[in-house]
């Protein structure tokens, strides 16, 4: 008996392992969604969590240190990569992000270093080599940077950013030949991007070949219509061809796109000034001024612009700030004294006088033009000059590039090309993002179920979620225990395991939120919203089981993309949807949803029908036509297609034009 039970303790504690690498394992693949879902601090917390259990894994330090790299955090991030480095130093993927951080805390020999031992275990990767590249450039080694980007195009010919680098990198060494071949280069590459052709006007711009870069801007335009930078360019392109009523045109439209922008309202101050829109140009650099009340030279331009209107007091009342900063500003003495002689006050007006006489200067003897500017041939300036003799300078466009490569180490959803995706799905939840762009009409469904719900907080619909921050996370930690034992207590209680679902979703526990809901089920088998909640958790658990496939040599950044071949689980979501849509046939959410899913299972055919009915019961949902508008593409339905994409575009989905665009001149 003894030894029975001997043999069968011994059995238990060889068990207990496997248990702990379970959960471990378990623990880790949910902090593995949480950061792909981009819920950063609840990642680093399951993360946490797994080190504490198994410090000597590599893997956690390296998700743990992608989270902070995320969160801005480069020091911490930089930490856990050297533990995840110490741990497993033949992993191609900590030296690219531990160098990216580096990169980001401008320690440039130690990015490039990373970056090289990340080659090293990678060397066909033209993402290491892009990397590179751009420390080259952050540390301004323009030869460096030059030799590592011909070498990544002699292996990746068709690899667009590196002629858009190598256009960069051949305007600072003055090689406009290069830049030049390079751009025409980037164009033959990508014909459909708008960046290509944005970079290759800038170079036109640049040797003063303003008519060709004004038609790439053009085409830029038609394949991005809705990007504030590119209006911007073309102003002062057409600025410099002297059409200005086309650079004004520009200047609106981009602020139309993006009604806060700097630039925008300060040149179209500028231009508006030239051609005598005084009060017009008064509000712009009213606008500049109440974002930065520093702005010395908007300011000496709004003083010239009341002093011509007639508003002396404040015109000398900003005249007299400019003077404060500047006080060797002749130009600006003189147009106060002319303005405190005009309102009787002659003794200050002789005293700026008598303080420009004594210096005798070119602009106070009318030999330096309109106001002492310098550098008389050149009508731009950048926004980083602080000569406020260049106060009627338009400001010119930063090289775009250079900002591209210093942001491309963020990795996200900062890159430009991004692939031609679905409209997200809907779900309820308590949280959302943001955005410019949402359906946010009345749904009868949701207000019905949220007066009669005994959930804790209000849901609402949405496909833009936000991830949680710390305090909230803590907080769904907290409910899930409290609902434990309130569960425990009521195991009958359909709202507490939804609530308890609700929660596990938030903080990224899936499976255990379909749990909760497969109970929620037996209780009550006719709650629309228990089906809609777990299709949709169901669904975000196969997009992490997706991600679990990443290999050991992948990016850290997950690239969203399906396999190919649609996976069977997705009849699970569709059967839910089905009971939705069965039990409110007016919900247009629930059709979008099923669309979607039947986009996944490759029936493209549904996914339209779906996608009309959910038009039909609003007529504005501008993520259906999108959503239909490809579906029709996939279909060969050309005509359907960009009917529903144009529609999708009026109502807010800019992108929408790209995808036309391309599939109209390329028809893929």
């Amino acid at each position: 008996m003894f030894r029975r039970a001997s043999i069968l303790i011994v059995a238990l504690l060889a068990l207990l392992p496997l248990q702990a690498q379970l959960n471990t394992d378990r623990i880790m693949l949910i902090g593995r969604n949480a950061l792909y879902f981009e819920d950063y601090v609840l990642s680093i917390q399951y993360f946490n969590r797994v080190i504490e259990s198994k410090p000597f894994l590599h893997e956690p330090y390296f998700f743990r240190g992608l989270a902070k790299y995320y969160l801005d955090d480069y020091k911490g991030a930089e930490e856990d990569l050297d533990k995840a480095i110490e741990k497993n130093p033949y992993v191609s993927r900590s030296y690219q992000l531990r160098g990216m951080c580096r990169a980001k805390r401008d320690s440039i020999a130690g990015a490039m270093a990373d970056f090289r031992s990340a080659i090293k275990y990678d060397p066909q990767n033209p993402v290491l080599w892009q990397n590179l590249a751009a420390t080259a450039v952050q540390g301004e080694e323009w030869g460096t940077a030059a030799a590592v980007v011909d070498s990544l195009l002699y292996f990746a010919p068709r690899y667009t950013v590196g002629y858009l680098m190598r256009v960069h990198i051949s305007m600072e060494l003055k090689d406009t030949l290069t830049a030049i071949r390079m751009a025409d280069e980037a164009v033959a590459s990508d014909p459909y991007s708008c960046d290509t052709y944005e970079m290759r006007a800038l170079v036109n711009a640049q040797v003063e070949h303003y008519e060709k870069a004004e038609a790439d801007m053009d085409r830029a335009i038609e394949l991005m219509p809705g990007r504030c930078s590119s209006y911007l360019n073309r102003a002062l392109i057409r600025y410099h061809r002297n059409d200005l009523r086309g650079a004004m045109d520009d200047y609106d439209m981009a602020l139309y796109v993006e009604p806060a922008n700097f630039v925008g309202h300060y040149n179209r101050g500028l231009l508006r000034m030239q051609v005598g829109d005084d009060n017009r140009a008064i509000e712009d650099f009213d606008f500049v001024l109440g974002i930065d009340a520093d702005n010395t030279m908007a300011r000496f331009n709004r003083a010239l612009l009341l002093d011509q209107t007639g508003d002396l007091r404040a015109a000398i009342d900003d005249y007299s700030k400019v003077l404060a900063v500047y006080p060797q500003f002749e130009y600006g003495y003189r147009c106060r004294a002319a303005a405190l002689r005009k309102v009787g006050d002659i003794k200050g007006a002789e005293k700026d006088e008598a303080w420009l006489l004594n210096n005798m200067t070119d602009s106070y003897l009318g030999r330096s033009g309109s106001g002492g500017s310098d550098g008389e041939g050149e009508k731009t300036r950048k926004r980083s000059d602080r000569n406020v003799r260049n106060y009627n300078k338009m400001i010119a466009a930063e090289n775009s590039i250079d900002k591209d490569y210093t942001t491309e180490y963020r990795g996200k959803v900062q890159n430009r090309q991004m692939p031609v995706e679905l409209e997200p799905m809907f779900v309820l939840t308590y949280y959302e993002d943001v955005q410019e762009l949402r359906n946010e009409g009345f749904y009868a469904p949701v207000e019905e179920f949220n007066k009669n719900s005994l959930l804790p907080y209000r849901v609402i619909l949405t496909n833009g979620e936000r991830a949680l921050a710390s305090n909230e996370v803590e907080r769904h930690f907290a409910s899930v225990d409290a609902l434990s034992k309130s569960i425990d207590e009521n195991p009958d209680d359909l709202y507490f395991r939804l609530a308890r679902a609700i929660d596990y979703y938030l903080v990224q526990d899936l499976s255990s939120a379909i749990d909760d809901l497969d109970a929620a089920l037996t209780l009550d088998g006719e709650l629309w919203s228990i089906y809609f909640t777990r299709a949709f958790v169901r669904y975000k658990l196969l997009e992490g089981e997706h991600l679990a496939t990443m290999n050991a040599g992948d990016n850290p950044v997950a690239v969203k993309r399906g396999s190919g071949l649609p996976d069977m689980e997705y009849l699970l979501i569709k059967s839910d949807l089905d009971k939705v849509v069965a039990l409110m046939p007016d919900f247009p959410q629930a059709f979008f949803n099923r669309g979607n899913v039947c986009v996944k299972l490759n029936d493209f055919k549904s996914a339209v029908v779906d996608y009309g009915e959910a038009i039909r019961l609003d007529d504005k949902f501008a993520e259906a036509y999108y959503n239909r508008g490809l579906a029709h593409l996939y279909l060969g339905n050309t005509e359907q297609a960009i009917a529903d994409l144009s529609r999708a575009g009026e109502l807010g989905i800019y992108s929408a034009y790209n995808v036309i665009k391309r599939y109209k001149e390329s028809g893929e």
